[in-house]
């Protein structure tokens, strides 16, 4: 187990900047329930001041994670793609026979997932969900010998798999990467935190100035193109500013950075589509202030992948 000491002098300056930030906006939040509502309940107040906590937590559960080690990077994205996967599975049409495909995936194929990310045998981790577990899932539902709407079941519960375990779990393998002259991988898994998070508070902000034209109203109508263009040259610039995090250069740092920012953008519309197709608003409630899991992670979920694949690519 490391010790504070122990965390590199970057993370050290990393948490200290964030916990800064945190106690800024938490007292204007707080500022603004007094001189605006007067201290009584506020629809849009209180829902910042519950995104605002939300962040705490997140904030700590990431330095906890940073002093604990890998170790405890794979046990929490471990359960939160247990936490993602139930919230997508109950949307779906299921049948009895869907069931041994539900207990395989939340007891088996999650726990085998990480388990192969923390022996570190990238052959298997990348190969097992995408092609075992996609024959195995619909054989074990062909034993009931139930067709109803089997192509709709079986295409759907895999791509709940793909999302939510098999992308997500690409956070959790950043910390087996083995790059030149770089050890400190709970950095990089910041750095994607950061960039990618970043990315949704700054678009949010630029579309509440000077948003006009949605990007997608039938998706995402809170979604503009001055939010997307604002947040996302802003969090490239703070991807460029972040380089000591990294094994990047400035310019490196915010090349990645912008992709980061558009995959994260199309992975949001990508799940407020399939949410929108579901009749929902959220994925759950889980999150106060930001809805369940999967509405927290819907632009890491695209971004982690491509962060991963690029920079085991180029700096290993």
């Amino acid at each position: 187990m490391l010790s504070w000491i122990q965390i590199s002098a970057e993370f050290q300056r990393l948490m200290l900047i964030v916990a800064c930030i945190l106690i800024v906006a938490s007292c204007v939040a707080y500022v603004l329930r007094w001189k605006v509502a007067l201290g009584q309940p506020h629809a849009v107040i209180d829902n910042l001041i519950a995104r605002i906590n939300a962040w705490w937590v997140m904030a700590f559960i990431l330095l906890a994670c940073a002093i604990l080690g890998r170790y405890a990077i794979l046990l929490l994205f471990s359960v939160i793609s247990a936490v993602a996967l139930t919230e997508y599975i109950a949307l779906l049409y299921k049948r009895r026979g869907d069931y041994w495909s539900i207990r395989l995936a939340l007891y088996a194929v999650i726990p085998m997932q990480y388990y192969l990310i923390s022996i570190d045998w990238y052959g298997m981790y990348m190969i097992f969900i995408p092609i075992y577990i996609f024959f195995l899932t619909p054989i074990l539902t062909l034993f009931t010998a139930d067709s109803v709407r089997f192509l709709e079941r079986t295409a759907k519960f895999q791509w709940g798999l793909m999302i939510c375990v098999f992308f997500i779990s690409h956070v959790a393998a950043i910390t087996t990467l083995k790059l030149n002259g770089f050890t400190n991988n709970i950095q990089l898994v910041a750095f994607l935190i950061l960039i990618v998070q970043g990315s949704d508070v700054l678009q949010y902000i630029w579309g509440k100035i000077c948003g006009k034209h949605a990007i997608a109203p039938k998706l995402s109508p809170s979604k503009t193109w001055e939010g997307f263009i604002g947040g996302v040259l802003s969090a490239t610039l703070l991807g460029a500013a972040c380089y000591w995090l990294t094994p990047f250069t400035p310019v490196q740092a915010a090349l990645m950075s912008f992709i980061l920012c558009i995959m994260g953008f199309f992975g949001g519309l990508v799940m407020s589509a399939i949410k929108r197709d579901s009749g929902i608003k959220d994925w759950g409630n889980l999150i106060e202030g930001h809805g369940g899991m999967l509405d927290r992670l819907d632009s890491i979920i695209f971004s982690a992948p491509v962060f991963f694949h690029l920079t085991r690519y180029f700096w290993s």
